[in-house]
């Protein structure tokens, strides 16, 4: 049994090598143009082929011609038929008729189990049958990759070069963009175009005028009429209906006998189709408008005509062998070979420059060019076919350019930790810190802010040079710097617009450049709230909400707003200016110039003055309290003394929260967002109240929001770190 199992392998084994079993998927018209030469060829040789027909796509919609008859016709078995078209006409249906394609194949290649498949080009259609017999573990031939053209057509062409095993081109710059692309020279033929086989002989032909008087009627001589041939152009279909119109328009005024093809199945035909009706193409005496024309009579027509107009890639291959003049429109065919014989017109943006470029094209001659084929594809296509080895492992291999020797890692490298170095101005202090990507604080350095521009940027390039080196000491890798200081901040240039009062010579300050170029780290800078945000974003409270709201509470009120995941910064980049919201017409002056702004009621200027007020009055302290005659009296006096039972300083902590949630039911109305977080040194002393006053004055929809304070220790450093580490994944400064 054994030996009988082993003798039936062999055998097999022999048959596979005597008979390839080829299977030749065609999707429309066009495709089917160049794959009947070899699948003629490989049904004359039944001794080394076994060839199965499978048809799908446009080809068996009556719209388009039922052209899978011509299939029939030319004396084809035809396998199977697929119906693959999701009707529409736009984007989603290409989408939907890849699926569709993508399901129904399998069972047909399940059923066939071909050696090798055979695809054509750079449709839809194609696409969907190389991944299918990719996944499916067969082998791909794809005719014509490597050539460069417009629209999504390039995509899907690289993309089918990639799933193919073995690459047929036409063209010797084709040949050399498919080896830069990494295919493996020893299975890419140079053959030419298997149209070229036909067309070739298609001039000696002496029946052309029984073509042109089937097509065009009688008294229509070779050289005086225009065949047009014109698609859409997928990624910008809105340009290519209106480029259609103008053809039109051109065409109708140059009152010529005119072939007009229906364009093809991609998105957007149906509006072209549309326009074509609307100017009555179908009734006008000058034109012939039809579904398809026969590849031998089409060659024909294309062969004896005055011209040539649109943006089929015909005009730019098969025309070029006839010599016939070629109006080339728009950027469907930008970057194919061309022979002299074609003219183009990219910015076909007027009826004037086509119907000029008809006046220019119309009647001449050209030599005949070859730059797409001999006449010989078939034959060497075939030898190519013979050549595969199914023994060969199906795992493609690709030849990829010599690249730099990587060297190996010291495990020192491998283990360091990824870090930011972050910077805070403040009015009184200047800190740098390391930071780990987890936003833990390996080291802090802080110094008192210099009054002067220079000495401060002269600091800031001190303190992160020591931080840096230092960094090594804690096996850190430094990805960038992160700045957060006062004032308006574009985050896109990394300047400083202008300041707070708190800062001193800080306008128009260009912070990136010069720290960029000293550290050769990148840079990134924004606002103080701003960095606050991110922080609550990255490491606290906001992390995993999609809209929130911070608060700092300071010195000065600021904050910041995170609105879809996104960080809004505003026209001018003064969003989120949350300490001058206005929140009374007379209330006290605040530093920007007006009244009755938050930071005038609730910051810790605000307090500390009216701290002074109640000292100065000496009805501050309460028993157990003690202000020395050096000291400053400070937010804290008045915080201290309002726990101690000074109802004065409670009343002005309590406005002053009101005030602050006065405001916050004003951004809850605004911005509407889901949480906010308040932070800062008077944080603790101000939530309660903030709750109180939303569930009291905010509208119903609003009081679901959530108000908390921050539990992070430094928000400005780690906000600045945030920029910083967040660039390795988000890419969004």
């Amino acid at each position: 049994m054994n030996i009988q199992k082993q003798k039936k392998v062999i055998m097999e084994k022999s048959y596979r090598k005597k008979k390839l079993r080829v299977c030749v998927a065609t999707c429309n018209r066009a495709d089917y143009s160049k794959l009947a030469p070899i699948m003629f060829g490989i049904k004359a040789d039944p001794e080394n082929f076994d060839l199965e027909v499978v048809v799908l796509g446009s080809h068996l919609i009556d719209d388009y011609g039922n052209t899978y008859r011509m299939i029939e016709q030319d004396d084809f078995d035809i396998h199977t038929k697929l119906h693959t078209i999701v009707r529409g006409e736009d984007e989603s249906a290409m989408v939907e008729s890849v699926g569709l394609a993508l399901v129904k194949l399998p069972d047909v290649l399940n059923r066939l189990r071909p050696d090798v498949m055979i695809v054509h080009g750079d449709r839809f259609d194609a696409l969907a049958l190389a991944t299918s017999a990719a996944l499916m573990n067969i082998r791909i031939l794809h005719v014509e990759g490597g050539e460069v053209s417009g629209t999504i057509d390039d995509s899907i062409r690289h993309a089918i070069t990639k799933l193919a095993h073995y690459h047929v081109c036409c063209t010797r710059s084709a040949e050399q963009h498919l080896i830069a692309m990494c295919e493996d020279n020893d299975r890419i033929l140079l053959a030419g175009c298997p149209s070229y086989d036909k067309l070739l002989s298609a001039m000696n032909k002496e029946d052309y005028m029984s073509v042109l008087k089937n097509w065009l009627g009688e008294g229509v001589n070779a050289g005086d009429y225009i065949v047009a041939l014109q698609h859409p152009v997928t990624t910008n279909i809105k340009h290519s209906i209106k480029m259609f119109e103008l053809t039109l328009d051109a065409l109708i005024s140059f009152n010529k006998k005119i072939l007009i093809l229906f364009p093809n199945i991609d998105a957007g035909s149906k509006e072209m189709v549309r326009v074509m009706r609307k100017k009555g193409i179908e009734h006008h005496p000058n034109f012939r408008a039809v579904k398809h024309v026969p590849f031998e009579q089409f060659i024909q027509m294309v062969a004896h005509a005055g011209c040539m107009i649109g943006n089929s890639s015909c005009g730019v291959r098969e025309a070029g062998a006839f010599g016939t003049p070629v109006i080339n429109l728009g950027t469907r065919q930008t970057g194919r070979e061309t022979g002299e014989n074609v003219l183009h017109v990219r910015d076909a943006d007027t009826q004037n420059k086509i119907f000029h470029a008809l006046e220019l094209q119309f009647g001449k001659r050209y030599p005949c060019s070859k730059i797409y084929g001999d006449g010989n594809a078939v034959p060497r296509i075939l030898k190519f076919l013979k050549s595969i080895d199914l023994d060969e492992p199906m795992q493609k291999k690709f030849r990829f350019p010599p690249v730099k020797e990587c060297f190996s890692q010291d495990i020192d490298y491998v283990l360091e930790t990824q870090s930011a170095l972050a910077v805070d101005l403040g009015g009184t202090n200047l800190r740098v810190a390391i930071i780990s990507m987890k936003g833990e604080i390996l080291k802090k350095y802080s110094q008192s802010n210099p009054n002067t521009y220079e000495e401060r940027i002269d600091l800031i390039l001190k303190m992160c040079v020591e931080a840096a080196t230092e960094a090594v000491r804690f096996n850190c890798r430094i990805l960038g710097v992160g700045i957060s200081t006062g004032g308006r901040v574009n985050p896109h240039e990394g300047v400083v617009l202008h300041s707070t009062k708190l800062i001193q010579e800080w306008n128009s300050v260009d912070l990136r450049t010069p720290i960029s170029d000293a550290l050769h780290l990148p840079v990134w800078v924004d606002n103080d709230g701003n960095c606050a945000a991110l922080a609550e974003k990255k490491f606290g409270h906001g992390k995993g909400v999609e809209n929130f709201v911070t608060v700092i509470t300071g010195t000065g009120i600021g904050g910041g707003i995170i609105h879809h995941n996104e960080l809004i910064h505003g026209s001018t980049f003064c969003a989120a200016e949350l300490g001058h919201i206005m929140v009374s017409l007379d209330g006290p002056e605040c530093l920007c110039g007006s009244r009755g702004c938050i930071e005038a009621y609730a910051s810790g200027m605000a307090l500390q003055r009216e701290a002074k007020k109640l000292h100065d009055e000496d009805m501050l302290l309460v028993e157990g309290m003690l202000v020395k005659n050096e000291e400053p009296v400070s937010a804290v006096h008045l915080i201290q003394a309002a726990k101690l039972g000074n109802s004065k300083a409670d009343n002005i902590l309590r406005a002053a929260g009101a005030a602050l949630a006065v405001g916050i039911v004003n951004i809850l109305h605004t911005v509407n967002p889901s949480l906010v977080i308040l932070s800062g040194v008077l944080a603790p002393h101000y939530e309660n109240i903030v709750k109180h006053v939303v569930s009291q004055r905010a509208l119903t929809s609003a009081q679901g929001a959530n108000v908390v304070t921050s539990e992070l220790e430094e928000p400005a450093l780690l906000g600045a770190a945030s920029m910083v580490l967040d660039y390795t994944t988000r890419r969004l400064y």
